[in-house]
C-alpha cells in the first residue's frame, strides 16, 4: 500500500483545478484547496466529501499554509496569477514537485511556450528554481495530458499521478 501522499491545489475552483481535484479525490490523497474565494473553495471540498465519502479534502484559506504542509503542490491558476502565486509559495515549495496546470489552447498544445509578451519571464521554473516544476498542458475533451519538466523522476511522478486521476499521457 502506498502512503498518503498530500496535494495543494492552488486554483482548485477554476476549470482546471476543480477537474482535477475531483479526479484526484478517488485516490489515496488528502487535498488541500485554495481559492481565491474561500466560500467557493469551501463549497468544492463539500461537493467532493459528498460525491466520495472516503476523500480527504479540506479548504484552505491560505495558499502558503496550503504548499506548507503538501508534498506536490498544483498550481492551477491562470497565466496572469503565476507570479503572484509562486512568489508566495517560493520559500516553502523548495524541493517540492510543482505541477503547473496548463488548459490546451489547441491540438497543437502551444500552450507549452509561454505567452509572447511575458518572454519567459514569469516562467514557474525561474520564479521557483528549487522546486522540481513539472507542466500539464490539460485536454480535457479527450482526458489526456501532455506533461514536461527538467527532472525526469518527477516527470514520472506527475505521469502517475495523473494517470491516477485518470489521464492518459501524450507523447512529449
Amino acid at each position: 500500500m502506498r502512503t498518503k501522499q498530500t496535494i495543494a491545489v492552488i486554483g482548485a475552483t477554476g476549470n482546471m483545478g476543480s477537474a482535477i481535484a475531483k479526479s484526484l479525490s478517488v485516490g489515496n490523497y488528502r487535498l488541500l484547496l485554495h481559492a481565491r474565494d474561500f466560500n467557493t473553495c469551501k463549497q468544492l471540498a463539500t461537493e467532493i466529501l459528498a460525491i466520495h465519502r472516503l476523500a480527504d479534502a479540506e479548504a484552505m484559506d491560505c495558499s502558503m499554509n496550503a504548499c506548507w504542509e503538501a508534498d506536490i503542490i498544483i498550481i492551477a491558476t491562470p497565466d496572469t496569477e503565476n507570479k503572484e502565486v509562486s512568489l508566495r509559495i517560493r520559500e516553502v515549495a523548495s524541493q517540492k514537485i510543482v505541477i503547473s496546470i496548463v488548459n490546451s489552447l489547441n491540438d497543437t498544445y502551444r500552450g507549452m511556450i509561454p505567452a509572447p509578451e511575458t518572454n519567459g519571464k514569469e516562467d514557474i521554473q525561474q520564479l521557483l528554481p528549487h522546486s522540481k516544476v513539472v507542466k500539464v498542458v490539460m485536454d480535457s475533451k479527450r482526458a489526456a495530458v501532455n506533461i514536461a519538466g527538467i527532472d525526469q523522476n518527477a516527470v514520472e511522478m506527475v505521469k502517475e499521478l495523473m494517470s491516477s486521476a485518470g489521464y492518459h499521457s501524450l507523447p512529449a
